[in-house]
């Protein structure tokens, strides 16, 4: 029985999909007007295992996941930088798709754009106009009337004016209440817009998701994805316009995935303790940050710091050690750990728990290897069957060893070549040339690793 967290009851649930055998999935993405950053890897890579688990046990899933590629911050960042907001989204777009890739998650099965969607969001916006659900203000803007929906504030589990106290809420004198929000704003000289009823403008970000995700999945579906910031008031607003519009349930089960931080403070610009996924891969294999992230279970927070990172490739490094030269079989018939794996991501995707089960497998995989047992390739193939539901285990276990931290020192051409020198000397009995060898490339943080085989190195 697989359990999720729904956040709209706040409890654990059963996971019942509307269609029996089939998910339908949306999670909310990223808005491209720079590169996206460790916490935006947390929400890719949560998602992108608790799709391949879904699938794993036998979901038909549709994934979807939305571009915002019509924004302020969009506008503003194409003007500093002289070029048309479709430029810079489009450079933008590519640089998200190649972070993700880097990272092990295979990409959604439908990614609509805000502006290729402008007639559903238009659509949309006028039926709530015409159900009293929104209206026109002086300055231009169309606002939803957020004292109108009954059940605002459910997903928070908090009233309308609980959530008001503290919370940055743009006032405006053409509000009718400070809660209502913008559903469609003007367009000021110069910048992009659209014809509508209202004047050529432009959407407001909560309504694009609404009629992205009920054009892609229908009006009601099963599960709403994002991160821990979405839930008030980006998810709010898209629940109370989405059943106002339909007149249906919007989800099912709400999911939010926890914050990254930075050793242990929130991750800020103006902290200096923001890092891109770019600049992270320049330090550190991207498997290595994908462990990391699948460390913790995905509601949990995590702490990111070059010391957790450190740990993440040590833990690594143990289960590309169990592969290492070991031959893997094309099949095997599932075992204790297979079944205790399962139950452990079927407990709202426990990946801390599925990790652990798949380290005491490392540790019977090791003993079956130095016994020479026929055991281990079957052991190695379900390591990598389950390793797969995580995204990991998916490089050749020798390239991982050597380039699990990104070096600048020493390249793989030459570290052969000195290893090449040391068996030479070895073989005349030069043992001095052979231990200064191994001592020079120790001092470049290469470990050398003899065996009957021969002589394998890795990255310290």
């Amino acid at each position: 029985m697989l359990k999720v967290f729904n956040t709209l009851s706040g409890k654990k649930e059963e996971f019942k999909p509307i269609e029996p055998g089939k998910v339908k999935m949306y999670v909310c993405g990223i808005t491209v007007y720079d590169y996206c950053h460790i916490g935006h890897a947390r929400a890719m890579i949560s998602f992108d295992v608790i799709t391949r688990f879904l699938r794993h046990i036998g979901y038909d899933l549709t994934y979807v996941r939305n571009i915002t590629d019509v924004d302020d911050k969009i506008i503003k960042r194409a003007d500093e930088n002289g070029e048309t907001p479709a430029q810079l989204t489009a450079r933008m777009i590519d640089a998200m798709h190649e972070d993700e890739v880097a990272l092990g998650n295979k990409l959604p099965d439908i990614e609509p754009r805000a502006t290729e969607f402008m007639q559903q969001i238009i659509d949309m916006i006028q039926v709530l106009v015409d159900k009293g659900f929104a209206y026109q203000g002086e300055t231009g803007d169309v606002y939803y009337r957020a004292s109108k929906f009954a059940e605002y504030g459910k997903l928070n589990n908090r009233k309308l004016e609980e959530m008001l106290a503290g919370a940055r809420i743009e006032v405006e004198a053409s509000k009718e209440h400070p809660a209502d929000f913008v559903l469609w704003k003007p367009a000021k000289a110069g910048e992009v817009a659209w014809e509508s009823s209202w004047g050529k403008g432009r959407p407001g970000w909560h309504i694009e998701c609404s009629a992205m995700s009920t054009h892609c999945l229908g009006a009601h579906f099963d599960i709403h994805g994002g991160g821990p910031d979405l839930k008030f008031p980006h998810h709010e607003n898209e629940i109370a316009q989405s059943e106002a519009a339909t007149g249906e349930q919007y989800v099912n089960y709400w999911m939010h995935c926890g914050a990254v931080r930075v050793n242990n403070e929130k991750m800020s610009k103006s902290l200096g303790n923001f890092f891109t996924i770019r600049e992270v891969l320049e330090k550190f294999n991207p498997e290595v940050v994908r462990y990391l992230m699948v460390s913790s279970q995905y509601r949990s927070s995590i702490d990111y710091s070059d010391a957790s990172l450190k740990d993440a490739k040590t833990a690594l490094e143990r289960l590309y050690t169990a592969l290492r030269g070991q031959e893997v079989a094309s099949e095997f018939t599932p075992s204790e750990f297979t079944q205790r794996f399962k139950e452990a991501m079927c407990d709202d995707f426990n990946t801390p728990v599925a990790l652990s089960i798949m380290f005491e497998l490392v540790r019977d995989l090791n003993k079956a290897r130095a016994e020479g047992s026929a055991e281990a390739p079957l052991l190695a193939a379900e390591l990598k069957t389950l390793a797969e539901v995580l995204g990991l285990l998916y490089q050749d276990p020798e390239y991982f060893m050597q380039n699990s931290t990104i070096a600048e020192g020493l390249s793989a051409e030459e570290i052969e070549g000195y290893i090449a020198e040391r068996a030479a000397a070895r073989k005349a009995k030069d043992f001095a040339r052979s231990d200064e060898i191994r001592d020079l490339l120790l001092e470049q943080g290469i470990t050398l690793l003899d065996s009957r085989e021969g002589t394998t190195w890795t990255r310290n």
